[in-house]
């Protein structure tokens, strides 16, 4: 039977325990830590201007065409930026803040809507406070997870509209600078573009934008991307789960998700580095090999549902690295 209530622990988390363990035995991982990646923006160039090349060729298409076009190209164009965007918020591209602040902003262009320096926010408190509810936007609500269950069409109408989810938790999040400066530049950004693109290419041109967003977070199996990261989908107790298939190489091995909660400062190409390096910490941990079969499971498993996520009780102290 699926779960009516959450899972809760007085455990440290996981992350915090493991990563001065790998680093005791496995010295030469530090050589990773710090490490930035200015290549990353040029996949930010690339992405954007496939995207903006795609909506140009888009404004006079047919519905059918921009559906199509947006769920088999633009979704994993908007997922890799939305991962570099990740990459901008550990300051993992330049070796400046300002640097990397500008860089997500980029990244953020064709996705639309104003998320990338608001996510930079609430994400840096999910390393910190994994799993506790005041702190981690991450943990549905309580409401939420009352409502949509265990049911697969109330599953299925949280991946449509799981921005909308994450923006309804960020309320509950204690100690935080809601509208700061630098969301309110996010926005400015943001809106000036879009009129920009509106002016240029027409309303059909945001309309591939916009569904490349949605299908890239949502109904697609690049959304299984949510469910892999922290959901107790597998009959265990594991906290978080890594993904080691194909789909890494067009989403800059942000599978390697246990690889980057015990070294947030490893960029992506590196993580694989980490696992090689301390084979036998990551090797016995269990992990999904398949996005689209997550997907369907998630979706249609009954045993599966808004409950089945840890939240922790306690806070501790954070371990940087």
């Amino acid at each position: 039977m699926a779960p009516k209530d959450f899972q809760y622990t007085q455990e440290q988390i996981p992350h915090h325990r493991r990563a001065p363990l790998i680093l005791a035995k496995y010295p030469g991982i530090r050589s990773l830590l710090g490490r930035k990646n200015p290549w990353t923006f040029a996949v930010i160039v690339g992405c954007v201007a496939l995207q903006l090349f795609t909506a140009w060729h888009l404004q006079n298409a047919p519905t059918w065409q921009i559906v199509a076009c947006a769920y088999l190209v633009g979704a994993y164009a908007a997922h890799s930026l939305f991962v570099c965007i990740h990459e901008a918020g550990h300051n993992l591209i330049f070796r400046t803040t300002n640097a990397n602040l500008a860089a997500g902003l980029v990244a953020n262009l064709p996705t639309i809507f104003p998320t990338a320096l608001a996510f930079r926010l609430y994400h840096s408190k999910h390393h910190s406070f994994l799993s506790v509810e005041e702190h981690d936007a991450d943990i549905p609500s309580k409401w939420e997870a009352k409502i949509i269950g265990g049911y697969s069409l109330g599953k299925l109408f949280w991946l449509c509209f799981f921005p909308v989810f994450q923006i309804l938790r960020t309320p509950r999040i204690k100690d935080q600078r809601s509208f700061d400066r630098r969301i309110k530049m996010n926005w400015i950004v943001q809106l000036a573009f879009t009129a920009l693109l509106y002016s240029l290419m027409g309303p059909k041109a945001l309309i591939y934008l916009m569904l490349s967003f949605w299908f890239s977070v949502g109904p697609h199996p690049l959304g299984a991307r949510w469910v892999q990261e922290h959901w107790l989908v597998l009959d265990n107790h594991q906290e978080t789960y890594s993904y080691y298939g194909p789909m890494n190489i067009v989403n800059l091995n942000i599978g390697y998700h246990n690889e980057h909660h015990d070294f947030p400062s490893v960029p992506w190409n590196l993580l694989p580095e980490v696992k090689r390096l301390a084979p036998e910490f990551y090797e016995n941990l269990h992990s999904h090999g398949s996005l689209t079969g997550l997907f369907f499971r998630f979706v249609f498993d009954q045993e599966i549902s808004m409950y089945s996520r840890i939240v922790r009780r306690l806070k501790y102290k954070t371990y940087e690295t």
